[in-house]
């Protein structure tokens, strides 16, 4: 089990400020999913896509409001895993409106 819950070596960099090797799909969910969908290669969108499949990223995306992704970010998980539009807008909305929307 210790196996399969340690995450890809691929994804170190991603996590420069964690102990990388503390990190697990399990207990640290949220962060890995964010991480990698804001940040990470298409390696590793494929990699997170296998393990917790598109199904439940799109859940995610959905219960987290998009929350730590940026508007252009949104707007590729929307037409990636068909989110609904009115949704995706106001969550694009909120994007820009934050400190990072407005450099």
């Amino acid at each position: 089990m210790q196996g399969k819950s340690r995450l890809p070596e691929q994804l170190r960099p991603l996590f420069w400020d964690y102990v990388f090797s503390r990190l697990s799909l399990a207990k640290d969910r949220d962060l890995i999913i964010r991480r990698v969908l804001s940040n990470g290669s298409w390696d590793a969108v494929r990699w997170l896509r296998k393990r917790i499949g598109d199904r439940e990223l799109q859940e995610w995306l959905i219960a987290h409001r998009g929350r730590g992704l940026t508007a252009r970010q949104l707007r590729f998980w929307s037409v990636l895993y068909d989110l609904p539009a009115r949704q995706v807008n106001q969550w694009v909305k909120t994007a820009k409106a934050g400190v990072w929307g407005k450099r």
